[in-house]
């Protein structure tokens, strides 16, 4: 391991440690994931020395890298065993696909932005996580031709939850997502309880970019 290579880890330690656990995530397969994934690699090279901040960071397109306390936070919500079909809508870096790709078994993922969508496609190929695939689709209907999945996460702010994402969860599965206006959401969680019947909790505030499309915001 190079003397580079070794401080990108313990800087990932710290973020898991004062960031995550400090937070009162204790999933340890959670906490494992984020150990492992290297999240610099996610970053433009001109933000890397900040890739492991607590907060969000640039990524082009007027989209973001999640907070690593939020990655972690909504992952830990979908209470992920290993052997769940996953799908997450907004790639952006291909991150919390990343994330993901350590806890589940198959796992789907929608970007709107071609650029964003092939990068992120690289980058989880270099990281040999070929059980997750980029889409590039509208993430607000979903992706049916691998419906139904067992959890959902939404990396992007609905001004309601998606019916066509809804609709695609398996019996017992979980969405995760953000929902409000533009500008501040909550973190909700719907469980799919019966063929049309849904258990809704809400969580704490949070603060998303849109989730534009024909179920979410119409593009500026």
């Amino acid at each position: 391991m190079t003397p580079n290579e070794e401080s990108w880890r313990a800087a990932r330690e710290r973020m898991v440690r004062e960031q995550i656990e400090a937070r009162g995530v204790r999933d340890p397969r959670v906490l494992a994931a984020l150990r492992a994934v290297p999240r610099h690699v996610f970053v433009p090279p001109e933000k890397r020395a900040w890739a492991y901040a607590d907060g969000p960071l640039p990524i082009g397109h007027g989209q973001t890298i999640s907070q690593p306390y939020i990655v972690a936070r909504m992952t830990e919500l979908l209470g992920l065993q290993g052997d769940e079909k996953v799908l997450e809508v907004g790639t952006g870096s291909g991150y919390q696909a990343a994330i993901l790709g350590h806890l589940a078994r198959e796992v789907h993922t929608l970007e709107r932005v071609p650029e964003l969508a092939a990068q992120a496609a690289e980058r989880l190929a270099r990281l040999g996580l070929d059980h997750v695939q980029v889409h590039v689709a509208d993430g607000s209907l979903g992706w049916p031709p691998a419906a139904p999945y067992d959890a959902i996460l939404v990396a992007a702010a609905a001004p309601e939850v998606p019916r066509a994402l809804l609709a695609q969860l398996a019996p017992g599965g979980r969405l995760v997502l953000p929902v409000g206006d533009r500008y501040q959401q909550v973190l909700e969680r719907w469980t799919r309880t019966g063929p049309d019947r849904y258990h809704r909790e809400v969580f704490e505030p949070v603060a998303f970019v849109p989730l534009i499309g024909d179920q979410g915001w119409p593009a500026a």
